[in-house]
């Protein structure tokens, strides 16, 4: 009796766009990378919805990764320019629990595009998120202060959806906006300052940027030691408006406090005094 040797040959690896596909699955099993001492983290679930974005948008243009190029083939990144997150409770949120996001783009204009996220846990909500990204490169090599908008394909859909986060974040830059939160866009002074030290292998992106996450990682840093008073995040909305070289230090300036300290704004800025982010915040006690 003869016997013939079984040749196993290894399953084909997945291409990138089947990973991308299955990295927008909308069911997360909850474990402890998911979480922090008050539920939900913030930090990770921008992340993990910035990463939603990018593979959405490679989608949306027909790629096969989110490899962006500019017509000269140059790097160039979806940045965030704008996000909005209402409603949050992620003191809801445990160990194996499973977190449900629902992901839909819209596009804006030629250059920016939307992505909204309902997120949900026992088919309860527990918050909405909306990013706002535009593309941008440097526009002089290793410089983070460089960086600019750059446009690349045109969108697949001719139709422009309005969105109230990307027209706050253009009147902002534009100066045309007054008060956003009840408070004035531009304070006469602030109230208090604290400065940080950003660590590259840490805070910093694989593109060499500080990442849009750790922006309000670092504003609740000092809203915690300001306002030391245990409350829990329900509306946070952060608009964009620059970067910092690694080893640049960065300030978090108080700018406002409401008569219930439930809300604040604040802004980051460089040490050379370009502000690079404004940051509003609802909490409840």
């Amino acid at each position: 009796m003869s016997s013939a040797a079984l040749l196993e040959f290894p399953p084909p690896k997945p291409s990138a766009r089947d990973l991308m596909a299955r990295a927008l699955d909308p069911h997360v099993l909850i474990g402890m990378p998911h979480l922090n001492g008050c539920g939900l983290s913030e930090t990770w679930l921008m992340k993990e919805l910035g990463h939603r974005h990018w593979l959405m948008l490679a989608l949306h243009l027909g790629m096969d990764d989110a490899d962006f190029r500019t017509a000269d083939g140059e790097e160039a990144y979806a940045a965030i320019c704008a996000s909005s997150l209402t409603a949050a409770q992620f003191g809801e949120v445990q160990a194996n629990d499973i977190l449900t996001i629902r992901s839909v783009l819209s596009t804006i204009s030629r250059t920016q595009i939307s992505t909204h996220h309902d997120m949900s846990v026992h088919g309860r909500s527990i918050g909405t998120c909306e990013l706002v990204s535009t593309f941008v490169r440097r526009m002089v090599r290793g410089d983070n202060h460089s960086i600019a908008r750059v446009a690349l394909r045109e969108p697949q859909s001719k139709r422009f959806e309005p969105s109230r986060l990307a027209r706050a974040a253009a009147d902002i830059r534009n100066g045309r906006l007054e008060a956003h939160f009840g408070f004035p866009i531009m304070p006469d002074k602030a109230l208090r300052e604290h400065r940080f030290e950003p660590s590259l292998s840490q805070d910093f992106n694989g593109a060499g940027l500080l990442y849009f996450a750790e922006f309000q990682a670092l504003a609740d840093r000092a809203f915690e030691r300001w306002l030391p008073e245990r409350r829990r995040l329900v509306d946070r909305d952060v608009f964009f408006l620059g970067n910092i070289q690694p080893n640049e230090s960065v300030f978090f300036d108080l700018l406002a406090v409401s008569g219930d300290r439930l809300s604040a704004q604040g802004q980051l800025r460089r040490e050379d005094g370009h502000v690079i982010a404004k940051i509003f915040c609802r909490w409840m006690l």
